[in-house]
């Protein structure tokens, strides 16, 4: 793991058994000025409890390089045509309604996804902002989320 991880809010799961869902927002998480490792990513996810669902959103714009690794990572990629933000908080919604994960944990810097972290956590699903660097953090999805990691690193 190139980066560390810090705990914003709360801390590591009580129960490894824990599901979880985490959805990363690629076009705000993967910029050069955050230096973010998909491994450090979804090692977040991991810290979490058992990482049924990782999904990493992209645009039509992203290299096959950059699927190819991310596919590599254990990532299921899903490329878009139109707003990243659209499709990715559609399916985390989605998913945290249908009761198929304990936690839903989003990797972003993008306050757009203050409502599905709220939506998730009244539907009594256990929330998670990960944040890309200390100046990647949101402070609004911080503050709707259970608990928030920020990505650090080394």
């Amino acid at each position: 793991m190139t980066g560390g991880l810090r705990s914003v809010l709360g801390g590591k799961a009580d129960d490894d058994k824990q599901t979880v869902a985490l959805f990363v927002d690629g076009p705000n998480v993967l910029r050069d000025q955050f230096d973010v490792d998909l491994d450090d990513v979804r090692a977040a996810g991991r810290e979490l409890g058992q990482l049924v669902v990782a999904r990493l959103y992209l645009d039509e714009h992203a290299t096959p390089g950059l699927i190819q690794a991310a596919e590599a990572r254990g990532f299921e990629v899903v490329i878009t045509s139109g707003d990243v933000d659209v499709k990715l908080a559609i399916d985390a919604t989605e998913l945290a309604l249908d009761e198929r994960v304990d936690a839903l944990a989003i990797a972003s810097r993008d306050t757009d996804f203050k409502p599905v972290l709220e939506k998730a956590a009244r539907n009594g699903v256990r929330t998670v902002a990960i944040a890309p660097g200390e100046y990647g953090r949101s402070d609004a999805l911080q503050n709707a989320a259970h608990d928030a990691f920020v990505i650090e690193e080394e």
